[in-house]
């Protein structure tokens, strides 16, 4: 008979995997993903119906939840030891040792195969190559990025490219003929958004960063300047939206999401002080989850409000 506190295999796994989940923060994936969503109903304008199919969708989902979880594991084995120097991040599960290495290799590989069956399977329903031909350099890509702050202080700019490329990947995926300076735009303002919040949050490791050779742009200039750059950084995102919904001919359903973005961003910049990061969480987390999930409901709204029911 087991020990009362013993678990079983099916109990262990299940532990395993919800401790990998809270590692790579799996709830977070709702960053990137409406913006891919966006993407995948603007592109899925020149499809029959006007709108992107069920298959189309959840394939897309697929495709961004594996991909991020590739990156954010593979970033989580790269950065262990530096996490264990690190008082806010030593809690972690692999330097805490809650997790092993081998338990996230395996989870890696798991989300990688994810991945590529669900980039094939645009190629075999949709006759579609380019996410199978483009699928393992946007890995690489991303993956990167978990080198990026040993040698550049724009490592945040890398992060933020990173998923930038979800809305275009999602519009190659959706209609590759269609792809043009809307999809482009549309990267390059989940770029600066992007970039701009990680260096907010990058704020509260400045001296660990300075100790550890690290480089990021709190680092090196400072969190004033630093909180300035995300400043104008956010202005640009507002613009870029703007001009994504002139292109694209939305309407107001977009243009309100629009501004429901533009009050939030002037919101998180107004909670994080060069003197003061106790509110960083709720200006990552929060704020940017609303970001993210208001402006993806927004313009999904507006795309399909003249149309037939989908599906």
């Amino acid at each position: 008979m087991n020990a009362p506190d013993a678990l079983s295999p099916p109990q262990t796994l299940g532990r395993s995997v919800r401790t990998w989940g809270e590692m790579i923060k799996f709830s977070h994936s709702i960053f990137a993903l409406p913006f891919a969503l966006m993407a995948t109903f603007l592109a899925g304008r020149e499809l029959t119906g006007g709108h992107p199919t069920l298959l189309h969708v959840l394939l897309i989902v697929v495709c961004m939840v594996a991909a991020r979880s590739v990156a954010m594991t593979f970033n989580r084995i790269v950065d262990a030891r530096l996490d264990a120097l690190n008082p806010r991040t030593q809690s972690r599960p692999l330097p805490a040792g809650k997790l092993t290495m081998a338990q996230a290799w395996v989870f890696l590989a798991v989300f990688f195969v994810t991945f590529a069956l669900a980039c094939g399977a645009f190629q075999i329903w949709f006759d579609n190559a380019w996410p199978m031909l483009l699928g393992g350099p946007v890995l690489l890509f991303i993956c990167g990025y978990s080198f990026a702050k040993r040698f550049t202080r724009f490592a945040h700019f890398w992060l933020g490219a990173a998923i930038g490329f979800s809305p275009v990947a999602a519009w190659i995926a959706i209609h590759p003929q269609s792809l043009g300076i809307p999809a482009i735009l549309l990267g390059v303002a989940v770029t600066c958004w992007i970039a701009g919040f990680d260096i907010i949050y990058a704020c509260q490791d400045i001296d660990v960063d300075r100790t550890s050779g690290l480089h990021s742009i709190p680092a090196k200039l400072g969190p004033a300047k630093a909180l300035l750059i995300t400043r104008v950084l956010h202005a640009v995102v507002v613009m870029l939206l703007l001009a994504v919904g002139k292109l694209c001919g939305l309407g107001w359903w977009y243009h309100a999401g629009v501004a429901l973005v533009a009050i939030l961003l002037v919101i998180e910049n107004a909670a994080v002080r060069p003197d003061n990061f106790s509110r960083v969480n709720l200006a990552f987390f929060t704020i940017n989850g609303l970001v993210s999930l208001l402006l993806g409901v927004c313009a999904v709204g507006d795309v399909l409000i003249d149309l037939p029911p989908v599906w």
